[in-house]
């Protein structure tokens, strides 16, 4: 911050002595001056945040490695019965810790921790030093572990997809709509790669596709009444099979039906409006007709 204000006290100076012509010099200058000093704020709020994320981040891996008396590579414990069954005590005491504490990317560590184990755990049972209780002891784990990836990464795409649909309901534009939900959609999609089968997933990718043809239709149909409004009909129209499309194009339910029917309904609504047919004729003329001289 002390470069930024020297930066912006320098700048306020040369522009000062540049604009001293100018009535009230000192106004663009300041504005500069505090633009500069709003920017390195700004720059200098997301620097803090992203080394808080960081330094949490790193402060729950120390602990989980300072309750983890074993390397921190699954791997180089999978051949000792006892070092890999406090790995496993490791590992339920972190999921507990993140079922605790219930967000999105510790749960989404805890599935990559998860995975890592069982990486560990299928290589050293393919070792032939291993002794028959400690396939034992590896096959159990596994199954444990395997819930518990299950458990957490199907935590983490649906509260990422929660937080991500509700930040997209809250957005104005509907590009904006669309681009978050996308994001949801996409972490839906990582997990239903892993779990194709879950309903809980389908009935999550399901509700986020209604959301973004439901603000599709919703934005084409609010222009659609603005331009009718304003006497638009033909732009009307076509505002209306704009979100005819995007109700059609996914496979609609009965609620999308109704919809498409009050839509269908104002089209022909404007259609029957005296001048509507005139308006499309002169939108729809061919070149040729404009030559004509009496036009």
């Amino acid at each position: 911050m002390t470069a930024a204000a020297a930066a912006a006290g320098a700048l306020f100076f040369v522009l000062w002595w540049m604009l001293q012509a100018e009535e009230s010099p000192w106004v663009p200058a300041g504005l500069a001056a505090s633009v500069v000093m709003l920017v390195a704020a700004f720059a200098r709020l997301l620097v803090a945040r992203r080394a808080f994320r960081n330094r949490d981040r790193q402060a729950m891996r120390d602990l989980y490695r300072q309750t983890a008396p074993y390397p921190a590579t699954f791997t180089q414990v999978m051949h000792s019965t006892s070092r890999h069954a406090a790995a496993l005590r490791a590992l339920q005491k972190r999921s507990a810790a993140a079922d605790a504490r219930d967000s999105a990317e510790t749960h989404r560590e805890l599935y990559e921790l998860c995975n890592e184990y069982l990486t560990g755990a299928e290589t050293a049972l393919h070792s032939l030093a291993l002794q028959a209780d400690g396939r034992v002891a590896l096959r159990a784990g596994q199954e444990r572990v395997r819930e518990m990836q299950k458990h957490h990464l199907l935590t983490w795409a649906r509260n990422s997809a929660r937080s991500l649909t509700h930040e997209a309901q809250q957005r104005a534009r509907l590009y904006e709509k669309v681009e978050t939900a996308n994001r949801a959609l996409d972490c839906i999609d990582q997990a239903l790669k892993v779990y194709p089968d879950d309903d809980e997933l389908r009935i999550s990718a399901r509700a986020v596709r209604e959301f973004i043809t439901s603000s599709r239709v919703a934005h084409w149909v609010e222009l659609a009444e603005r331009a009718a409004f304003k006497g638009y009909s033909q732009r009307a129209i076509d505002c209306y099979r704009d979100a005819l499309y995007y109700l059609s194009r996914d496979k609609p339910d009965a609620d999308g039906e109704a919809a498409a029917e009050r839509i269908m309904k104002e089209i022909d609504l404007l259609r029957a409006r005296p001048g509507t047919d005139r308006a499309i004729d002169s939108q729809h003329r061919s070149p040729a007709g404009n030559l004509d001289p009496k036009s």
